[in-house]
């Protein structure tokens, strides 16, 4: 049985940073690619960024040299250290794993197989 399991949301002024965790139990960890997604109050789920099993990377326009996306296959775990938030940031995040081993249809959402509950990241004025 897979599980997906995020961490490390919370609320943060904006400028601030957090780093999001996500723990996936029940599958190969490194045969998977893994991306981050979020889903503001009232808009579509959206893709954020994707890692791939070799560790290459792809970000959407509004995050990238913001955010950054890593994993530690050792430890089945993905990482996104998002700094200088802003609060159009403000989103459930999710960690979702790829059927597949590359970040070729990110951002995609039918691509990802296995979802976790999401954590809340809410970046005040």
């Amino acid at each position: 049985q897979v599980q997906v399991v995020e961490s490390g949301g919370g609320l943060v002024q904006a400028g601030g940073s957090l780093r999001l965790s996500c723990t996936a139990s029940g599958l190969t960890f490194d045969d998977y690619a893994m991306g981050w997604f979020r889903q503001a109050p009232g808009s579509e789920r959206e893709g954020v960024s994707c890692i791939s099993w070799t560790g290459a990377t792809a970000y959407v326009d509004s995050v990238k040299g913001r955010f950054t996306i890593s994993r530690d296959n050792a430890k089945n775990t993905l990482y996104l250290q998002m700094n200088s938030l802003k609060p159009e940031d403000t989103a459930m995040y999710y960690c979702a794993a790829a059927r597949g081993k590359t970040c070729y249809n990110f951002p995609r959402i039918d691509v990802f197989g296995y979802w976790g509950q999401g954590t809340q990241v809410t970046v005040s004025v």
